[in-house]
């Protein structure tokens, strides 16, 4: 399996494309790989064919319309979702906390949202459904689209090159290094919940 997905993601112009959907499809529905694929893509810029810029432009124009299509869902479906399943006075307050706080910092809420799992799309559908902005989305969520794109693509890259003679302890650690600091994130947002 890890052969065929290696594969599979080491050759251009097919890798860019891979990289570019997961990333787009990622933002909407938050089970596929999308960091996974661009960390191995960084990898394959170091051991493979790939090249470590167009990796990051897949991967960032991947996220930035994903997330733009979540941001569409959360504007034109987001009512009736709304609707039908934040009807309680419960949900409502939640609701407009939420707005509160993308009023009060949204760009800081889609960045740091783009780094944690499913907050992605918690973050953009939200946007969508509290009516942010588009203007102030398309901002704020390209400057994170590219961060992200660039952080785990780099991961990747600098993984492979100090792991030059054995990619696959380089990919461990990469997949390692990105869960901690998805833990950290989640950690540090949890203890400032309290």
């Amino acid at each position: 399996m890890f052969d065929s997905v290696f594969h599979l993601l080491s050759n251009p112009p097919e890798a860019y494309f891979i990289v570019w959907g997961l990333a787009l499809g990622d933002s909407v529905v938050p089970i596929l790989p999308s960091e996974a694929a661009l960390i191995t893509a960084g990898l394959l810029s170091v051991v493979g064919e790939l090249t470590l810029g167009w990796v990051i432009v897949a991967g960032a124009l991947g996220a930035f319309c994903g997330d733009s299509i979540a941001y569409g869902l959360g504007r034109f479906v987001g009512r009736p979702f709304q609707e039908r399943f934040l009807e309680g006075d419960r949900a409502q307050r939640a609701l407009r906390w939420s707005h509160g706080q993308l009023e009060e910092r949204g760009g800081l809420v889609l960045i740091v949202g783009r780094y944690v799992p499913g907050g992605r799309t918690a973050a953009t559908f939200t946007c969508g459904v509290t009516h942010y902005p588009y203007a102030r989305f398309v901002a704020f969520d390209a400057l994170a689209a590219i961060s992200w794109a660039v952080y785990a693509s780099v991961l990747g890259y600098f993984g492979g090159r100090f792991f030059e003679n054995h990619a696959w302890v380089a990919l461990l650690v990469a997949f390692g290094l990105a869960g901690l600091l998805t833990v950290a994130v989640e950690g540090v947002r949890r203890l400032r919940r309290r």
